[in-house]
C-alpha cells in the first residue's frame, strides 16, 4: 500500500524528492480525522504519479496527484465496483481520490486539500 510508511508529513514529503518531477503537498490532516499512512509511486493513466494514503474510520483513501497544465478545471466523480472517486484540479495539480468509503468522506478530503 505504501513505499514510505509514516504518519509524519516531514518524512513522507521528502521521500518523493528525485522520484517525481514535482513536490506533492502532504498536509497533516489528523485533526480532521484523515490520518496520514504514507506514500508511494503509482501509475495512473499511463503516467507515474505521487500517491498519498490516508486512513479514515478503518478505510484507506488513496490520493493520486500529478502536474496538470491543461485548462480543464472541471471536477469528475464516479463509482465502480464499490469504490468512489473524485478528480479535480487545484494549483496546477490534478488530484484523484479513490476509496471504498463514502463519497462525503472524499468530498471532505478534497475540500481540505483545496485550502
Amino acid at each position: 500500500m505504501t513505499d514510505v510508511t509514516s504518519t509524519d508529513q516531514h518524512t513522507v514529503k521528502p521521500w518523493f524528492d528525485g522520484k517525481t518531477a514535482f513536490s506533492p503537498p502532504v498536509p497533516d490532516l489528523g485533526a480532521q480525522d484523515f490520518l496520514l499512512v504514507g506514500g508511494r509511486l503509482d501509475v495512473f493513466e499511463g503516467r507515474t504519479v505521487a500517491a498519498l494514503v490516508y486512513g479514515r474510520r478503518k478505510h484507506f483513501i488513496s490520493v493520486f496527484l500529478w502536474p496538470d497544465v491543461t485548462q480543464d478545471m472541471e471536477q469528475y466523480a464516479g463509482a465502480m465496483n464499490g469504490y468512489h472517486w473524485i478528480s479535480w484540479k487545484h494549483s496546477g495539480l490534478r488530484f484523484c481520490v479513490v476509496a471504498d468509503t463514502s463519497r462525503d468522506d472524499l468530498a471532505a478530503l478534497k475540500d481540505l486539500f483545496n485550502r
